[in-house]
Formats: structure tokens, sequence, C-alpha cells
């Protein structure tokens, strides 16, 4: 028995095209589409935005137009790959009615292929389609204390610091230990590795687009194990909190979106007039230098009430720099909340209980069983001392919570457009009657 003769892909589609045309697009443009119909139609919005606006950039320059059509390049990418998907699916489709018995198990093959990218590309789209975090191109401070469980909450404050120290420096991220405040109790030795008690540690991850990467580590940090100290064996439950906030660059020029820290019309403004600063002597262990200079700062913000010591340094210069970092940082993530708090009052009631608190934990560690969970995106890995050690099992933790949040972005998304588009369809009928 002879072996067919190799044809590429190519001229097979073009031999096996059927001369009416129309029978290769029977099915509707629309149909099949694995897109909810207002982020498709929101997105062919865009599209159509953007090659007017590069229409009109080949006839003139304008670094307004430029820049605009630069923040819609990405969702009009992302619609053209979708939609030349779309193409290929409709005609490997039409392939699938072939006589030719070969020509249809090598349109089978391709179509498995092509609808797994399609449905790649169509969360691609859908995530180009929600609004982009302000601070994301920003790097990030990570903010850790301890929660509730007494001395236990604050030993594991020690580990969840160190463990995004060492991911950063395998990731190669440039860090700055911008607070690492502890209490006395000493040391102790758990799993292995060296704890102090934490009262507070600030991680300044210095790399642009920190915010981004870092933004879903942000909520309680639960932890159940045997501590150092128990004799009777009792696993003890205890809990870290994780702030992650936008850190301002000191030169207004490399700050994103073109806002700036002195315009007062900027959400990131703080007004010095607005910001008590005390002197005080540090405590704590660093010698007759600690009592007989006034070298610790404390900064609070009157209207808000919120008030950030620092003692790290033995000068006062840069302790008080280091104290508006973190200052400006936590007023501006504050008032981006106050901002986005109208947002969320608009989205159905489903949407507003999975939004994250304070109060919510969104990952346990689990000492005796080996494991670590992260409650958002259902993910279970084991392998427990690579997540403390900021090893690879975190990347996967790490990516589900980024997976998550933008899953969730998208659903806010379709709940926003799906509420805009409702008074108008009441209208439309309104006028039909």
């Amino acid at each position: 028995m002879l072996t067919a003769q190799w044809v590429c892909r190519r001229c097979i589609k073009a031999l096996a095209r059927p001369r009416n045309r129309q029978f290769v697009r029977l099915a509707s443009t629309d149909a099949q589409t694995n897109l909810p119909p207002v982020l498709l139609q929101r997105a062919r919005n865009i599209a159509a935005e953007h090659d007017k606006l590069a229409s009109a950039l080949e006839k003139d320059f304008d670094t307004k137009i430029a820049k605009r059509m630069g923040e819609l390049s990405r969702v009009a990418e992302a619609l053209k790959e979708w939609e030349a998907a779309k193409s290929s699916i409709l005609e490997l489709t039409a392939l699938l009615q072939s006589q030719d018995a070969e020509l249809r198990q090598l349109a089978k093959d391709e179509l498995q292929t092509t609808n797994a990218k399609f449905d790649t590309l169509a969360t691609a789209l859908s995530a180009s389609l929600t609004p982009r975090d302000p601070f994301a191109d920003m790097p990030c401070l990570l903010e850790v204390r301890p929660g509730p469980g007494g001395m236990e909450g604050r030993y594991f404050a020690d580990a969840v610091f160190r463990m995004y120290r060492q991911y950063c420096s395998r990731k190669g991220m440039r860090t700055n230990v911008l607070k690492y405040e502890t209490v006395d109790g000493g040391e102790t030795s758990t799993g292995g590795a060296s704890e102090s008690p934490i009262q507070e540690a600030v991680l300044e991850v210095l790399d642009k687009g920190a915010f981004d990467q870092f933004r879903g580590e942000a909520g309680m940090h639960r932890v159940q194990r045997v501590p150092a100290t128990e004799t009777s064996g009792r696993t003890h439950t205890s809990a870290v909190a994780v702030w992650v906030l936008p850190s301002f660059p000191e030169d207004e020029s490399e700050m994103p979106n073109e806002q700036s820290f002195n315009d007062p019309n900027s959400i990131f403004y703080v007004d010095p007039r607005e910001v008590k600063e005390e002197k005080m002597r540090a405590s704590g262990a660093g010698g007759q230098h600690v009592n007989k200079t006034e070298s610790a700062i404390r900064l609070t913000h009157e209207p808000t009430g919120i008030t950030v010591s620092m003692q790290d340094s033995r000068s006062q210069h840069r302790n008080r720099q280091s104290a508006w970092t973190l200052l400006r940082s936590r007023i501006g993530q504050r008032r981006r909340e106050e901002r986005e708090e109208e947002a969320w009052a608009l989205r159905n009631s489903v949407l507003s209980k999975d939004k994250i608190t304070r109060s919510n934990k969104i990952r346990t560690y689990n000492y005796s069983q080996d494991r670590c969970t992260d409650h958002r995106s259902g993910l279970d890995v084991h392998n427990l001392p690579d997540v403390l050690d900021g090893g690879e099992t975190l990347d996967k933790v790490m990516e589900s919570a980024r997976e998550w949040l933008v899953n969730r972005d998208i659903e806010a998304l379709i709940a926003e457009e799906e509420a805009a588009a409702a008074p108008a369809s009441k209208g439309g009928k309104k006028a039909k009657k």
C-alpha cells in the first residue's frame, strides 16, 4: 500500500476550499463566539478608534494622538489576533465537510489546536479591555505586620518577609529594606530557619512594574504550625497582614500617567502643611548614639490621621526621607481605595462579596501537611519549604492569584458594561411602544 504524498497545509486549504465561497461563511461572524457581546462590541469600538487615529497620524503627527493610539494598541492587537483565529476556525470547520478522509483528519487535528488558542486569545482580549491599575508600572512597598496569634504571628511575619526578599533575589529584582523593627523576645528556629519577632517590616522593590507583580499578595496570610516553644505538640493558628503599596520615586518626572506628587490636583499629592513632624530619640539597640541624638522621625497626616515612624537609620535626614516615602504610599493607596468605592457599588452583589479586604485570609501555609493554599484561585501546592524560600513553587501560587485578579476584573467589566447598556435598551423599548 502506497503512502500518501505530503502536502503543505496552505495548499490543502486552497485545494479543498469550496467553489461556492458562501458555504464557508454560512455561520454568522458573531456566532460561536467565546466573548460576551458587550465586551466584543467595546473591543470593536476601540479598534475603530485606533484605526481612525492611525489614519490621522499618517497625515500629520501629533503627540497627544500618538499617545492615545498607544493606549488603544493593546486592545486593537488582541482583537486582530482573536478575529484571525476565529476566521481559521470557520475555514477548518468547512474542511471537515471534505470528501477526502485525510483532509478531514488534518482539519480535525488543526481545529483542536486552534480552539485551544482561541480560548487563550479571548482571555487576553478580555484582559486588555479591563482598566489598567494607575500604579501598575510603579515600584512597590511590601509592608508586613503580625496579625492575630500573639508572638507566633510575629515570628511568622519574619518568615513571610524573608520569603519575599528571597523571591526578589531569585528574580534579580532590586530591593531595599526600608524598615525592619523587632520586639524583645529573642530568636527561635522553625524548620531550620532562624526567625525574629517582627513589629513591622517594609521591603521596597525598586523595579518598575513591581506593584503589578505583587498586588495579588495583599491580604491576610494564615499559618498553621507547631511553634518551637510548644511542648505538647499543639498546632497553633496565627496570621500576618501584607499590604502592597505603590512606591513613589524621588524624581517626579519618573511618575507614571503624568501624575506628580507635587501637583495639588494629583491623588498622590500630600500638602506638607498638613503633615506634623516630630523628632524623637530612637529606642532599642544602638549604643550611646540612640540615647543622645534625636534621629527618629514621626510624621502624622492630620486630615487622615495616618502616622509613620522611622528610626532604622542613624541619619535623621535618611529617616525623614524614608518616612515621607511610606507616608505618600499609604495616603495614595487610601485615596485610590476611596475613589474605587463608587465603582464597586455599581457592581452586583456577587462581585462585591469577592472584594478583598484586610480581614480576609487569602492564603494558608500548613506546615504539618506541607501545603500552601490560595483561597481565591483555589490552588493547592505542596513543597512548602520551597514556597517559603521564594522558589518556583511560590511562582505558581502568585501566578494563580494574578489570574484570579484578571478574571475578577473581567467579570466586573462585564457587569459594568451590562449595567450601562440596560438603560439604553429600556429606552429603546419605551420608544417603540
